[in-house]
């Protein structure tokens, strides 16, 4: 299937870039969509092909990746002018891979299914690097007939595809868990390089010896490094988690499910954003934590 199977992907964005060169790997030609030119130049050289507006991409498309930032930007490119749409065919797939409140995906995809298409509610993990490589975990639920379909698309960005049921929804709800844990994970993370600064430890020792640890997480694998090295380059950005952490907050208060990790871990990246933070790195936050400490990390 995969030798007749064609995709778009709008937003080359980190995860979205990984999806789409992903695909192209696979030999599924590929459709790319992003509002910056440099970046649809270099998917070109890619060979890649390239549209202006989602529509154009749409409109040829067999599996449609959507990997904008959020609920706001994935309504525009499915329903705005010049929305994907208006021109898929019908049966196309849709995977919906933003991290947004469940009840958006859910109304999101009501719409799109009420157009004729399939749906999964697909948002992926896994960092840049797994992106570029083909190894994302996605979480993802919808109909059967949708993931049969697109099956050759989703293997080919994809290491571990977690079918979590039918409904679409849960597949966010499950991301907003992960997301969660990522959040606060990258704030401890934070919080304990620089107590280690404070205290005159080497950082780069102590990385080594709480990634063979007990306290060691896949964020501060990931992450401490960043803060080691003083390389604040946006893989992720501060201003992703104070989205993805406020989806977090939002859903656990119409709940009144308790969630105080999460709402001190948020304070952190709002604060850190306030401070012209956003764009950096997440691993940034804890450059907020040196600061209030008097200390320097590297970098800063």
């Amino acid at each position: 299937m995969a030798d007749s199977m064609t995709a778009a992907v709008i937003g080359l964005g980190s995860m979205g870039w990984g999806a789409a060169v992903s695909l192209l790997r696979a030999g599924i030609p590929t459709t790319g969509v992003d509002l910056r030119e440099d970046v649809l130049a270099k998917f070109s050289k890619e060979s890649g092909m390239i549209a202006k507006t989602p529509s154009a991409a749409a409109a040829a498309a067999d599996v449609v990746f959507v990997f904008v930032v959020n609920a706001s930007q994935a309504e525009e490119v499915l329903f705005g002018e010049n929305g994907a749409a208006a021109t898929a065919r019908p049966g196309t797939v849709f995977a919906l891979c933003v991290t947004m409140p469940p009840s958006a995906t859910i109304d999101l995809a009501k719409r799109l299914q009420d157009a004729g298409m399939l749906v999964i509610d697909a948002p992926v993990s896994g960092g840049s690097a797994k992106a570029l490589t083909g190894e994302m975990s996605i979480m993802g639920s919808g109909a059967s007939a949708a993931f049969d379909k697109a099956a050759p698309a989703l293997d080919a960005i994809a290491a571990k595809i977690f079918r979590l049921g039918e409904d679409i929804g849960t597949g966010s709800q499950v991301k907003m868990i992960n997301q969660l844990l990522a959040g606060v994970h990258i704030a401890a993370t934070a919080e304990a390089m620089t107590l280690a600064k404070a205290v005159g430890l080497d950082l780069q020792t102590v990385f080594e010896v709480i990634s063979e640890s007990a306290g060691n997480s896949w964020m501060f694998g990931n992450r401490g490094p960043h803060i080691v090295q003083g390389d604040y380059t946006p893989h992720s950005a501060v201003d992703i988690f104070v989205k993805d952490l406020g989806v977090v907050s939002s859903e656990a208060g119409a709940t009144a499910c308790p969630t105080p990790l999460t709402e001190t871990a948020l304070a952190l990246f709002k604060e850190a954003s306030a401070k012209g933070l956003g764009r950096e790195d997440d691993a940034a936050v804890a450059k907020l934590l040196a600061e209030r400490a008097g200390i320097k990390l590297p970098g800063m």
